[in-house]
């Protein structure tokens, strides 16, 4: 339901925002959500912004947002006050006074596909992505049951509408073919086909749907409500592996090998500009093509990074001694290492998130004013060059 006409309510907006980057996919130490806000409020203005900083809490005031959607957490920690008193509780006093909702998407839009990282690789020329670190898949069943054929669809509606048959951006995903099914009732029977002590052959679907498994129950109820059988068959098979196209980190190629110092100063053209600029470890002469990439802090990726054979890695945070382990690990083959500012590195995909927040809500028949700030919220703001330099 909106607002009013098209303007939606802020539970609209975040059901969009929860079938983009769905909450379980967050890592458990994160802090994702709504942090404040009335989820009956109607939002006709929304303000993308990497940091929830004050400086970027007025620019959201201050243009009129009704929700500032930002990557980091807040409260990323667990906290007992959040009095006036401390920046952070400031920050939540001046988007309640104003009457702006906050809300935050972290790890679980890093590990979306499209997420943080895509956008960082589609920055770069990147194509053929996939995940440098995939995402344990959530765990699936496989259901399979047989359905006379006149009663076959609305079953299938039953189950789907329980949540059976989702396939990322796809619903009611089924597999069916058709054969013959055989069953003598017993004495005590009530048989929707056929009668007790009579052999029976029925022309049947067999279907078969993935199943999350926490929606087992769900799916199993509406299988039992939907089917016209007594007793239906319904078997539930486990399925594993991770999955294939979302997770932490990216793994492409360029269109063509560069040289290692071209590339990195196509890095800095890419991404907006900071005092720390693009920092690189390697023969800048060398070719590279196979190209890692992970916004924000991404050092503990770089056994993933060999493991792919990328022949660099950019990513941002990096310390001294992972960085210089990484280098040392198998000599010249060795990923080079461009590092760039953490907020650099996510700032691209906040144009992503708002041109999928815009078409998830028009599928809804509503529209938001969006908009993507361009405060600067690196913390570094002046750069002394070194000796000699």
């Amino acid at each position: 339901m909106t607002a009013d006409g098209n303007t939606p309510l802020l539970r609209d907006v975040l059901a969009v925002l929860e079938d983009l980057y769905p909450a379980r996919w967050a890592q458990p130490w994160d802090a994702v959500g709504l942090v404040c806000g009335d989820p009956d409020q109607p939002v006709r203005r929304v303000l993308l912004a990497v940091d929830p900083v004050a400086e970027v809490v007025e620019e959201a005031v201050g243009s009129g947002a009704d929700l500032l959607l930002v990557h980091h957490p807040l409260l990323l920690r667990p906290v007992t006050s959040v009095a006036a008193t401390t920046a952070k509780g400031r920050v939540v006093h001046r988007l309640l006074r104003a009457g702006c909702a906050l809300h935050v998407a972290h790890t679980n839009a890093d590990a979306a596909s499209p997420g943080v990282s895509d956008a960082l690789a589609a920055a770069l020329g990147l194509r053929e992505l996939e995940p440098l670190q995939p995402l344990a898949t959530e765990a699936q069943d496989t259901l399979v049951t047989f359905v006379p054929v006149p009663d076959a669809e609305r079953v299938l509606d039953a189950v789907a509408a329980a949540g059976a048959g989702r396939a990322g951006n796809y619903e009611r995903a089924a597999w069916s073919t058709t054969g013959t099914g055989t069953f003598t009732p017993l004495p005590g029977a009530a048989p929707a086909i056929g009668e007790v002590g009579r052999r029976e052959h029925v022309e049947e679907v067999r279907l078969e749907l993935g199943v999350p498994r926490a929606r087992r129950r769900a799916v199993l109820a509406a299988l039992l409500a939907a089917h016209p059988y007594e007793v239906p068959v319904a078997a539930f098979t486990e399925q594993a592996g991770p999955d294939p196209v979302r997770g932490i980190g990216r793994v492409g190629l360029l269109p063509q090998p560069v040289p290692l110092r071209a590339f990195a100063e196509s890095v800095a053209a890419a991404l907006p500009a900071t005092e720390q600029g693009v920092r690189v470890a390697g023969d800048l002469d060398a070719p590279v093509q196979r190209i890692a990439v992970c916004g924000g802090s991404g050092d503990s990726l770089f056994g993933e990074v060999r493991a792919a054979g990328a022949d660099a890695y950019v990513t941002a945070d990096l310390r001294h001694h992972p960085a210089s382990e990484a280098r040392e690990h198998s000599g010249a083959r060795s990923p080079a290492l461009v590092d760039v500012a953490h907020w650099a590195s996510e700032w691209p995909w906040l144009a992503d998130c708002a041109s999928r927040l815009r078409q998830g809500l028009a599928e809804r028949g509503s529209t938001v004013d969006l908009h993507v700030s361009t405060t600067r919220t690196d913390p570094w703001t002046a750069r002394v060059p070194s000796r000699g330099e």
